[in-house]
């Protein structure tokens, strides 16, 4: 999809749920990485995010754009634009956009832990994402010298 497509899918959505024109631009921000799409204050755009409807579908783009666009209307109409406002909340059940977007790329996942401190008196161990100087630091029950050990990586299923 185009950004030319989309800017005519925007103004489509904003006459038919809306009834107000969508007189500004819609494009698509492939930077945007933990939220579906966004509204700009200052110069009234709405940037989304194309891996949501890469990933999820029309579906779910329609349902962002429905939310952006209740952010746009209620802020140039000078009302309660924010989410935790009552004429927000309000417009978005009203016109069926969704609260909350789908995780893109399966989400953000942990790093398992790689290294372990090793308390050489009293055995206390400490979990570690990243390699550290034990020489810089001592444990924290006994004040003892620390060892660094690898930990094997986890196997996935």
């Amino acid at each position: 999809m185009t950004d030319q497509e989309l800017q005519k899918l925007v103004e489509d959505i904003s006459a038919k749920f809306f009834a107000v024109p969508f007189r500004h631009q819609a494009r698509f921000n492939s930077r945007l990485r933990t939220t579906g799409g966004r509204y700009l204050l200052r110069s009234h755009d709405i940037e989304l995010n194309p891996k949501h409807w890469e990933e999820h579908g029309m579906d779910e783009l329609v349902a962002i754009i429905k939310h952006e666009l209740c952010h746009y209307h209620l802020h140039l109409a000078k009302r309660g634009y924010r989410h935790a406002d009552r004429d927000f909340q309000q417009l978005l059940k009203q016109v069926g956009g969704s609260r909350y977007c789908q995780q893109v790329g399966g989400g953000r996942t942990r790093l398992p832990y790689r290294y372990e401190l090793v308390c050489q008196a009293c055995g206390m161990s400490y979990k570690r994402k990243r390699k550290m100087d034990p020489a810089r630091y001592r444990c924290g029950r006994c004040s003892g010298k620390l060892v660094l050990r690898e930990l094997p990586e986890p196997v996935s299923t």
